[in-house]
């Protein structure tokens, strides 16, 4: 059986406390032998990595999404970065979606004010990841020119990192020559997706990865249903499909570009 990474996967949230072992088995029967749970909300982290600790295959990020800017602490997020399970710091990025419902939960006036405050964050988690030499699991939405040009900033002294749920932006393909992944996931095999699928032959294969950023965005037939690692090869069978590459060949490949990323601890015998 062929054997692969979810590189992007919520395993704590609370929608698998009632069956999580019963997920995990699904997952591990479907090839699925290594996960990165991404860090959203602080609140989340010491789960994530208490699940880390308690499963094999299964590895952490620390960081914070932009969503929840107004909550950094760099001292509490730099408090797991020695940990051997944390692989990446993130998810960390911008999000300029659902304006208003972000200054609300931020208790901020204006757009500008949130743009500065997560521009801010975002920054501090990339110096960290500098500092660290561990890559970014980068959140982009709505952002694209912004985001760019931060990581371009730091492009060059960063140690890479994948743009989560890869937008299909084609500005955003110039970051491949600076070690950066991108993280495809249910997305793919959406009937709206017609933009993703014309830029995915565009990306490099050696800078593809795989993802399901579950329990959200779940792939054709299961839109609707909570998402979960197992669901990778129907992702793989799309991407298969439009790129006209046998499946053996991609999974060689990604298993590369994913070992490449997070370490050996990625490598699949």
């Amino acid at each position: 059986m062929m054997q692969l990474c979810d590189t992007h996967c919520h395993l704590d949230s609370s929608r698998y406390d009632e069956d999580f072992e019963a997920v995990l088995k699904r997952s591990l029967g479907a090839g699925i032998t290594r996960f990165v749970i991404p860090a959203a909300h602080p609140d989340d982290l010491k789960k994530a990595q208490s699940l880390s600790h308690q499963y094999e295959g299964v590895y952490f990020a620390t960081g914070i999404h932009p969503s929840y800017a107004h909550l950094y602490d760099k001292d509490f997020i730099q408090g797991f970065v020695d940990d051997e399970k944390c692989v990446a710091i993130g998810e960390c990025g911008l999000d300029y979606y659902r304006v208003e419902e972000s200054l609300q939960e931020m208790g901020l006036e204006s757009f500008e004010a949130l743009k500065e405050l997560q521009k801010k964050v975002f920054i501090a988690q990339i110096q960290l990841a500098i500092e660290v030499q561990k890559p970014l699991i980068v959140h982009i939405r709505d952002a694209s020119l912004d985001s760019l040009e931060i990581l371009l900033t730091y492009a060059k002294v960063l140690k890479g990192g994948v743009l989560h749920c890869f937008n299909a932006d084609f500005q955003l393909l110039s970051l491949a020559k600076y070690g950066f992944y991108y993280g495809i996931g249910g997305v793919l095999t959406f009937k709206n997706a017609r933009k993703l699928v014309e830029v995915l032959p565009k990306i490099p294969l050696q800078s593809l990865l795989l993802e399901t950023d579950a329990p959200y965005l779940t792939p054709h037939p299961h839109r609707g249903e909570r998402n979960e690692p197992s669901y990778i090869p129907l992702v793989l069978e799309k991407m298969s499909e439009i790129l006209a590459i046998p499946k053996e060949r991609l999974v060689e490949q990604i298993n590369h570009n994913t070992q490449n990323l997070f370490g050996e601890s990625f490598k699949i015998a």
